[in-house]
Formats: C-alpha cells, structure tokens, sequence
C-alpha cells in the first residue's frame, strides 16, 4: 500500500546506499527493490510495503527551489514524509487549508516513474511532505 514511509535526504548517495544496504540485510535480511544511481534513488520494502527510501538531497532542492542553498546549509531538507494519496490536487487543497505551505504545486513527474503525479509542501511544524499518486 505504501501510504505514509520516510525518506531521508541524502548528501552522499552511494555512501548512504552502502551503509543502509549492509544495514537493513544485518537487521532484516532485506535487500534493495532498486537503486538508481543516476536518479539517486533507493528503496527497501519490508513486508510488502515500502519502509525506507533515499533520495540524494540536491536533487529534492532543486524540486522544491532551494537548490541555490549550500548542500549543507540548515536550511536543507534532511528527511521526507512520503503521503500515497488517491488524488495530489484534492490532498493539497486540503493540507494547505490546514496550513502548509505549498512549494511544489501538483505535476506529473514521468521521469521519476510511471504516471507518478507530485506536489510537495511544508508542514506547519517545518516537516517537508511529498503527496504523490501513480
């Protein structure tokens, strides 16, 4: 179902890849459904759904616009709450009534995968949020 798992934000992808890979096979004896170096995407599924996904962090500044900011800047995202929702333009309607700010306003995204559809936003507390539908 994948409705709700992190995503952390990573400077080093392939470090970070390395570490997460020995990690979950030591812990859970699961192993990467992919990694795209080029795209500086992983995921691992544990138990059917997605537990963990690294995105290289550059990448998700330049979505979100704040790609001219150092890499190691506070003000760089670190980590990710990931929403499957049935439709990104009516969850966005939604969470910004509630309060967050939108960043990334709703588009399809066929370079990340598939019929995938985004919109990122900011939520009251700072927490950085991806709506996404596929």
């Amino acid at each position: 179902m994948d409705a709700l798992y992190p995503r952390l934000l990573v400077r080093d992808f392939p470090a970070a890849v390395d570490f997460y890979r020995t990690a979950l096979t030591e812990l859970y004896d699961v192993q990467p459904v992919k990694v795209i170096p080029e795209a500086q995407y992983a995921n691992w599924d544990l138990d059917g759904q997605t537990g963990l996904v690294l995105f290289g962090r550059t990448m998700m500044a330049t979505t979100i616009g704040t790609g001219d900011l150092p890499p190691d800047a506070p003000t760089q995202d670190a980590a990710m709450l990931v929403f499957k929702v049935d439709e990104v333009d009516t969850a966005v309607e939604a969470l910004a009534k509630l309060g967050a700010i939108v960043l990334s306003p709703p588009q399809d995204r066929p370079q990340w995968g598939p019929n995938l559809r985004t919109a990122h936003l900011r939520a009251p507390d700072g927490t950085l949020l991806e709506l996404q539908s596929y």
